[in-house]
């Protein structure tokens, strides 16, 4: 038990010290990069719903389900993500490989649980190339970003009855994203460079209850949750400066870089509810339906355009389970549990005049590594966002994820006869 636990934390440790490009999207350039996904793969196959209180697996969009752990869980969880993007007359693709998660989650007595955990909650990971015309002038400008946030979280479930559970995540929020832009002027060797360091960091929470009851033979459970408006703050620095380039893309400074000021006002977390509900067997099949909408963003300083607003966005969610036989004996594949899901989000992102949304399909398999409660969960996602109108980016996207889950009774008392 104390070996698993102590393997647990190193695990944790080791994962914070790790950075990685967790984007290549071209609308991660904008505000503070991709939202990237806040659940399990088990959840991201059902097309990301958080609804279900399980004895056996993490639930990390649903703090109230805590309360219903049973058994301590180990959760980790990776995925690689291959887009294809178009504009008008031209088309690109990019890879990435990127780290989801890294949970453990725990009862507490008959009533109450525990988790804690590690999760990327942004990335920003874009090389956009720009040239323009001004009479005889030609310009280029490239824009680069980096970087990204990433949230640590602790929280906790409490079950009131048998019915109704409450819990609660408190996030700490940390992270630094590095932009570029090179401009170069036709006939002029030196290229201008404008750089920009923000780090944030910050504290938030949010709140959800869970409801389950009977409905005949059937099960039912209902969710709501919420998180309030919550600032991070930023220190940010911006050095401007020019360089020369060299055949393969190298830049070699001259030496005349220049500090500038700029201001590091606090990046406001708008506040965000959800509403959900699921029916079916648990341990059999489920399907439930989940809606989240958020509150407009605002526009950071560092990064205002005058061609982008942001609106309220809001998300649907179908999605569900089947597993035909879970203790079945005599069947592997009876054991196995196979999800799909459905997804549909207004990203509250306005650019050009166009909103940009989000759409996407989902499947998976819970294969068990052999009688235990552990399971290798495999997903597929299949999406497009954006649109090629008024000059901007359609991009697709398949998303393959793998993700280990154990469980098992870490804390129990062994008795000698």
């Amino acid at each position: 038990m104390i070996k698993k636990f102590a393997l647990s934390i190193s695990m944790l440790l080791s994962v914070a010290a790790f950075a990685q490009d967790g984007s290549a999207s071209p609308y991660s350039f904008y505000g503070i990069g991709d939202q990237r996904f806040k659940g399990t793969n088990e959840n991201r196959a059902m097309g990301g719903l958080g609804v279900m209180a399980d004895s056996v697996r993490l639930n990390l969009q649903n703090p109230a389900s805590y309360a219903s752990l049973q058994y301590t869980n180990f959760a980790v969880g990776a995925s690689n993500i291959s887009n294809s993007m178009e504009a008008t007359g031209v088309k690109e693709s990019a890879n990435r490989t990127t780290f989801d998660y890294i949970a453990v989650g725990f009862p507490i007595g008959r009533k109450a649980g525990m988790a804690f955990g590690l999760m990327p909650y942004t990335a920003v990971g874009y090389k956009v190339n720009n040239i323009t015309t001004d009479g005889d002038l030609s310009k280029q400008y490239q824009f680069t970003g980096t970087g990204g946030l990433n949230k640590v979280f602790l929280g906790g479930g409490y079950s009131f009855t048998k019915n109704l559970s409450v819990g609660a995540d408190v996030a700490y929020y940390f992270g630094t994203i590095d932009t570029k832009v090179l401009a170069a002027f036709e006939g002029v060797q030196n290229v201008s460079r404008l750089t920009n360091n923000t780090i944030y960091n910050g504290l938030t929470f949010n709140v959800s209850a869970n409801y389950k009851a009977k409905i005949g033979k059937y099960d039912w459970q209902s969710t709501v949750g919420f998180a309030p408006e919550a600032n991070l703050k930023t220190s940010a620095t911006r050095t401007l400066g020019t360089v020369v380039l060299s055949t393969d893309g190298s830049e070699y400074s001259n030496n005349d870089e220049l500090t500038l000021d700029v201001a590091s006002p606090d990046y406001k977390m708008p506040s965000k509810y959800n509403f959900g509900t699921s029916f079916g067997s648990v341990n059999k099949w489920m399907v439930g339906a989940e809606v989240t909408f958020q509150d407009a963003k605002e526009l950071y300083a560092a990064n205002s355009l005058t061609n982008l607003v942001y609106d309220k966005s809001s998300k649907y969610v179908i999605g569900g389970y089947y597993t035909p036989k879970y203790n079945s004996f005599s069947s592997y594949f009876q054991r196995v549990t196979y999800r799909a899901g459905f997804r549909f989000e207004d990203t509250g992102m306005n650019i050009n005049g166009q909103d940009i949304k989000d759409r996407a399909v989902s499947a998976g398999f819970g294969l068990p590594l052999g009688l235990s409660l552990s399971s290798l969960n495999l997903g597929f996602e299949y999406g497009s966002r954006g649109t090629t109108n008024v000059g901007l980016v359609k991009e697709n996207y398949f998303v393959v994820t793998v993700g280990l889950s154990f469980g098992d009774k870490w804390f129990k008392k062994y008795e000698i006869n």
